[in-house]
């Protein structure tokens, strides 16, 4: 839905299904009641997730068309995808999968083409698109030896994707662009990481690229790529990393890189207290959260202020004896509107300050909460699907409109 500050919507990774049926069976089930409570009379936005399988199917038949004539139904739009997921989601072990196949493959430069062909069809005239993706590729499958390598090989699909983005562009009027989305243990794991990526790799090979190939002046290139490759700024990942988001807007902004999209998300994090029996306590609240489908990256910091980066929560939970550790920040999409959590604590903060940046100066016009944990909360968290969005759209919202932070 259209707000001041831009369309902000909620990802549909939070519904289950992984075929285009399953899918859009909950979307119908799910889009109009929310809809109904926070957008009647007007055009609501979706944020669409598609696995592998459902961008085929999409695309097959007469689905599409039909999709197309549901959203024109019920007076909703799709601006923002998520590219992310390529396989399973829910109800299965996804874990470090969640990066399979990465941008070193045909399979994951095939897939989002699919993605563009679709998103191009479904934006409205006059509005650009954009896609979510993954940060390359899954920092632990490969050694410091193969990195270079890597890097070139997953940047030159990417500039296939800006190849393609350029010709559809062309051919239809219509603004897609790629959202890379940094994150913890991914090959782009943060901000900084982002930036070197931009300027070391994807501005060099694609200024060249599409001079060879184009016959344009090295500006025009460049402003192609800035055009199409952009940030997904999760505020869960770079909260995660202790990123000071002033800082990272600014330096972002100075380059002339994009923000593409704005992931509204929240992590869990608390101080870890010297006293042994307040840091058990604290230690098993968390503990409570270490669960086996999704990734639970923890990031702590040290009395030094250093970092320490566990590839999943039972690592950290192994060395929570460690008393040069004072704070973890621990990887698991937590309720928005929930900021205390008994003895540990959301990072709610940082969306504040985010959104007070994007209200002060916007950087950018697609909003997506996404909170997709709901099935693997602890029980006693866990409220209906469709409460909980309505609830956070409206917490956001809120923020959005009224908040002085």
């Amino acid at each position: 839905m259209l707000t001041s500050y831009g369309h902000l919507t909620y990802c549909s990774n939070i519904h289950a299904g992984e075929s285009w049926h399953d899918h859009f069976a909950k979307l119908q089930e799910h889009i109009p009641q929310i809809k109904e409570q926070l957008s009647p009379g007007r055009a609501f936005g979706i944020g669409l997730r598609l696995s592998n399988e459902a961008s085929i199917e999409l695309l097959k038949d007469n689905n599409l068309p039909v999709f197309q004539d549901w959203l024109k139904q019920h007076d909703c739009y799709v601006f923002t995808m998520n590219g992310f997921p390529y396989g399973g989601f829910h109800n299965t072990r996804v874990k470090d999968n969640v990066h399979a196949p990465d941008w070193t493959t045909v399979d994951r430069v095939e897939y989002t083409k699919r993605l563009i062909q679709i998103l191009a069809a479904l934006v409205p005239e006059g509005m650009d698109g954009g896609i979510s993706t993954s940060p390359l590729s899954y920092r632990f499958w490969h050694t410091a030896a193969d990195l270079p390598n890597v890097f070139t090989t997953a940047t030159n699909h990417i500039l296939e994707i800006v190849d393609y983005l350029i010709e559809v562009k062309a051919q239809t009027g219509k603004l897609i662009h790629l959202d890379i989305e940094p994150e913890p243990d991914g090959l782009l794991g943060e901000g900084k990481e982002f930036i070197d990526w931009y300027t070391q790799y994807l501005l060099p090979l694609g200024t060249k690229h599409l001079q060879e190939r184009n016959g344009i002046l090295e500006d025009a290139a460049e402003a192609a790529i800035k055009q199409h490759i952009q940030l997904c700024y999760d505020v869960c990942h770079f909260a995660i990393c202790y990123e000071d988001h002033a800082e990272m807007v600014r330096q972002i902004k100075s380059l002339g890189i994009k923000t593409g999209k704005i992931q509204i998300s929240a992590a869990l994090k608390a101080k870890l207290p010297a006293e042994p029996g307040e840091r058990t306590e604290v230690i098993d609240a968390f503990e409570r959260f270490n669960e086996p489908v999704y990734l639970h990256q923890v990031v702590a910091k040290q009395t030094d202020s250093e970092l320490i980066r566990y590839a999943d929560m039972p690592e950290a939970l192994a060395d929570k004896d460690n008393l040069d550790v004072t704070e973890w920040r621990a990887h698991f999409h937590v309720p928005l509107f929930i900021e205390q959590y008994d003895v540990l604590q959301s990072t709610q903060q940082d969306i504040r300050k985010v959104l007070a940046l994007h209200r002060h100066q916007s950087f950018t016009s697609h909003l997506e909460v996404e909170t997709y944990t709901w099935e693997v909360l602890p029980e006693e968290m866990r409220m209906p699907i469709t409460q909980s969005i309505i609830r956070e759209m409206e917490w956001v919202s809120k923020l959005l409109c009224c908040s002085s932070i």
